[in-house]
């Protein structure tokens, strides 16, 4: 899942920031409202969620939100503001946010909000990615493999996610590396190399089939077996 923090705060973006890819989420940051609408359109960019800050001092993030709305983009927004007067919800709700929150706040309870606005979306269809005798529950983030759960890191989630979402299609890694750490490829580094290689070992059992192939020169691919 990526989610867009639309925040001129620099050090709330970052705590926002931390606290999201550590649960898995592949996060990036727009500091301006323009920034934020040109990074969402056109069709949302591949954004599953905003968090969007108003009342910044350098944008009014319901302008922004009005302009999403009438350009046609559907992405969940869950707006963050201190203001917490009943008449500003409504206004923000109105101008077509499907959240709320007001800060400060807990952040399992952002959390929970986040997982809510993005099970609206599709249901069961985001709720849950399978893909043969693989499974991944978005929700609770448990897989499974031939019915065994396999235990897996922040990130190894998030790597899996992305797989299931794309059965038989090669990934290059620096798609890989943009959608699972958020930034862009580093010819230098092997963490990709890595981390597909955790997965591999946790996913490969015995008198399994072997789900991730290498392909030469491009990238990955999770191989669809049923």
């Amino acid at each position: 899942m990526r989610i867009l923090v639309v925040d001129d705060d620099e050090s709330m973006a970052a705590f926002l920031v931390k606290g999201l890819r550590a649960e898995g989420y592949a996060t990036t940051v727009a500091a301006t409202g323009q920034a934020g609408e040109h990074a969402l359109l056109p069709a949302a960019a591949g954004i599953d969620l905003v968090l969007l800050t108003i009342g910044s001092q350098r944008s009014d993030g319901l302008d922004l939100l009005r302009r999403l709305r009438r350009a046609g983009t559907s992405v969940p927004v869950i707006l963050l503001a201190a203001r917490a007067e009943l008449s500003d919800k409504v206004r923000g709700l109105d101008a077509g946010a499907n959240d709320y929150v007001t800060t400060p706040f807990a952040f399992d309870e952002l959390l929970a909000r986040i997982r809510a606005a993005l099970r609206a979306v599709g249901q069961t269809s985001l709720s849950r990615l399978e893909v043969g005798d693989l499974a991944l529950d978005l929700v609770s983030k448990v897989a499974w493999r031939a019915g065994r759960h396999i235990p897996l890191t922040h990130r190894e989630w998030a790597l899996l996610e992305l797989f299931l979402r794309h059965p038989d299609q090669v990934l290059s890694r620096a798609q890989i590396l943009n959608s699972v750490w958020g930034y862009s490829f580093d010819p230098g580094s092997n963490v990709v190399d890595v981390y597909v290689g955790h997965l591999r070992r946790k996913l490969n059992g015995v008198g399994l089939t072997p789900l991730i192939q290498t392909v030469r020169g491009a990238g990955y691919r999770l191989v669809a077996v049923r």
